[in-house]
């Protein structure tokens, strides 16, 4: 009877367990009932999934350059803070047309289940070929944006015209780092920032766990705590923080939120770009 009662509860536990560890099915833009809207322009890619992206500065026929941003964590289309956050005329000054859009499973793009470093690359390259953007093209990637950044350089490096990584995310055991410089700025992280990156480094599997259990801080990023920040960049971003700003960047953020996003998966794919490079 001890035995049975056991046996009920170890497998009671281990579905318990197997949901917390396993995120919810994705909700698909546009199809989906509690999915979000459709409001902006997007292309139906090889596999059948859509991209949602924005257009930014000078008309693609006569840009002189031409530029693929990607975006932050939990962002989207909408933060294309090279488009934005620059003096007003430069971009139509220098020639410069810009597309950013949302990576799978943020905002109105469709989830990629399968998504791996080679398989964003290609959407990055599918999209620039959709909209006719030539031959060769810039890659830009923000924050988590600059691991895409990344597999374009190792899987389309013959389409790209440049690269740039703006305040990229870090793989910390990247054997290619100096090891003393890696050590350094890990342990200036608060304790659970080094936490998070330790669970995705060595138990990926637990990575979806980690960022939506209550138990422990998770991430300061997740978390939108400013601990993240240092004291020049707090200085800068309070410049930021207006009112209407921070209600502007609300409407997009929970807008992006309405998706299952595949952020922990984003978290994976610093852990694999360190295979690549």
């Amino acid at each position: 009877m001890l035995r049975r009662i056991a046996a009920i509860f170890l497998i009671g536990f281990l579905a318990l367990a197997y949901q917390a560890i396993h995120p919810p099915p994705p909700r698909t833009c546009g199809s989906s009932p509690e999915g979000p809207l459709i409001t902006g322009p997007r292309i139906k890619l090889r596999d059948g999934r859509h991209i949602a992206y924005k257009e930014h500065g000078v008309p693609r026929e006569e840009a002189k350059k031409k530029i693929v941003f990607l975006h932050g964590f939990g962002s989207s289309r909408h933060d294309a803070v090279i488009a934005t956050h620059l003096p007003q005329g430069l971009v139509e000054e220098l020639g410069v047309y810009i597309v950013s859009f949302d990576r799978p499973g943020y905002g109105e793009s469709d989830p990629d289940p399968n998504r791996t470093v080679k398989s964003l690359a290609l959407d990055v390259e599918e999209l620039a070929d959709k909209l006719g953007m030539g031959a060769k093209f810039y890659v830009m990637g923000f924050s988590m944006g600059g691991q895409a950044v990344w597999g374009c350089l190792k899987f389309i490096p013959h389409r790209l015209a440049g690269a740039t990584l703006m305040t990229p995310v870090v793989n910390y055991w990247w054997h290619n780092l100096p090891l003393n410089m890696t050590t350094k700025a890990y342990y200036k992280q608060p304790k659970h920032d080094q936490w998070a990156l330790r669970v995705a480094h060595y138990f990926p599997w637990l990575t979806y766990w980690w960022f939506t259990q209550e138990w422990f801080p998770s991430s300061s990023v997740v978390q939108r705590n400013p601990a993240v920040f240092s004291n020049q960049d707090l200085s800068i971003v309070s410049k930021f923080l207006i009112n209407r700003q921070q209600q502007t960047r609300e409407n997009f953020m929970n807008s992006t939120r309405r998706l299952n996003s595949q952020t922990g998966k984003s978290l994976l794919h610093i852990k694999i770009i360190s295979k690549y490079l």
